[in-house]
């Protein structure tokens, strides 16, 4: 386990190309506007489908 996260450790260091803040910043704004759009989005199908099966019902039960 220790050979692993010395392994691990050494690519972080070594290999992995990290953002400077402006651009993690950046890509931060962006992820977070997609995420509501897309959470809008949920929220405004899950809405249409609910008021769709409310309808169903009430037309089925009386």
């Amino acid at each position: 386990m220790l050979t692993y996260v010395k392994e691990s450790w050494e690519e972080l260091k070594n290999n992995v190309t990290w953002l400077n803040r402006e651009q993690a910043s950046n890509l931060m704004v962006i992820v977070a506007v997609f995420s509501i759009l897309f959470a809008l989005a949920t929220w405004g199908v899950d809405t249409v489908f609910s008021k769709l099966i409310q309808l169903y019902f009430n037309k089925l039960i009386g």
